[in-house]
């Protein structure tokens, strides 16, 4: 397990576990006040510890080394997992809005208001402080389950605030009506949340192309290119957990021996590493330069020059990635 595999699971361990004590806390103030707002909440605090478990599972298992069945790594599981979170995040928004509803058509008393609300207050600190701390991790150690988990403890807080904010209104006012409606309007934020974990999760199963990052390495990638490299395309990146898989075919002048090209390679690999880390896999196609290919070469004193240099090929996310040569004017070749 590398250290940042294992971090993201030592830290989700702390999730789960202290998923499991806010959880006996909640139980605590529902007891004390037999508000159904915050069984509700309770209730929801039953996903989030699952979930905790199931990410911590699943980190796990993406930490384990490659394997004859597995040659790319165990990474997808967190996918899988982020989908589970985001599915019982989207359940738990369902089951408050359930219990909101009820809760309007059959009002129940309740008691001891005051101490459910400081005991929930203080869960919803704890949640949020954890939920920062678990995104930060998570997008620092490019993990997508502890990001998932990071967000099902914020919106978990966002579902306690709601709740906080209706007891509150109920404690000043006794209008029973107002914590389910402000818990209503919660329920909708949390769904979304959990769309949006769903959808980034099925993103990554399906290999959708993260463009915020394919923007990050072209832009780096053009800032940083030698003169030697007189041409990149067919780039692809694909994650799995925390490591990218970064394909392209690189343009090095054609008489280039396996020495000299090997060593353009290992400079193009130190730069993406020295950017984007260690837990990088690089798979570099070399091709030969090709007649059209000096209008748009920057190397000096080529005995084999065919043409002069006219201007180099700004590389962008649009002509990077396709699978052809580019010459003076962009244009593919094969």
């Amino acid at each position: 397990m590398n250290t940042k595999a294992k971090e993201n699971y030592q830290f989700q361990k702390i999730v789960a576990i202290v998923g499991v004590l806010l959880f006996v806390i909640k139980i605590l103030a529902w007891s004390l006040t037999h508000s159904v707002a915050i069984l509700t909440d309770a209730l929801e605090s039953v996903i989030n510890v699952i979930s905790g478990f199931v990410g911590l599972y699943s980190l796990y298992l993406s930490a384990l080394p490659r394997d004859r069945n597995h040659p790319y790594g165990h990474g997808k599981v967190e996918f899988i997992s982020a989908t589970v979170e985001g599915g019982m995040i989207i359940l738990a928004g369902l089951v408050i809005i359930f219990e909101a509803v009820r809760n309007l058509l059959h009002p129940q008393p309740v008691g001891q208001l005051d101490y459910g609300i400081i005991l929930v207050a203080i869960t919803a600190v704890v949640n949020y402080i954890l939920g920062w701390y678990a995104i930060k991790k998570g997008k620092t150690n490019k993990s997508l389950a502890l990001v998932a988990s990071g967000r099902h403890l914020q919106s978990d807080t966002y579902s306690t605030i709601g709740i906080i904010i209706g007891l509150i209104l109920l404690y000043f006012t006794g209008y029973g009506w107002l914590d389910s409606g402000v818990a209503l309007l919660f329920a909708g934020i949390i769904i979304v949340t959990g769309y949006k974990i769903v959808r980034g999760a099925i993103s990554g199963i399906m290999d959708e192309t993260d463009e915020l990052l394919l923007k990050e390495v072209v832009e780096y990638l053009q800032e940083h290119r030698r003169a030697n490299w007189i041409d990149l395309h067919n780039l692809r990146i694909i994650k799995y957990g925390a490591v990218l898989h970064f394909d392209c075919h690189m343009t090095i002048p054609w008489y280039f021996n396996i020495v000299e090209g090997h060593k353009e390679v290992e400079q193009l690999e130190q730069e993406i590493i020295e950017k984007f880390g260690a837990d990088m896999e690089l798979f570099v196609h070399m091709d030969d330069c090709k007649p059209f290919s000096c209008v748009i070469c920057k190397v000096e004193n080529c005995a084999y020059r065919q043409a002069e240099f006219e201007h180099q090929i700004e590389w962008t996310i649009e002509n990077i990635s396709k699978n052809k040569r580019h010459n003076s004017s962009t244009t593919p070749q094969g």
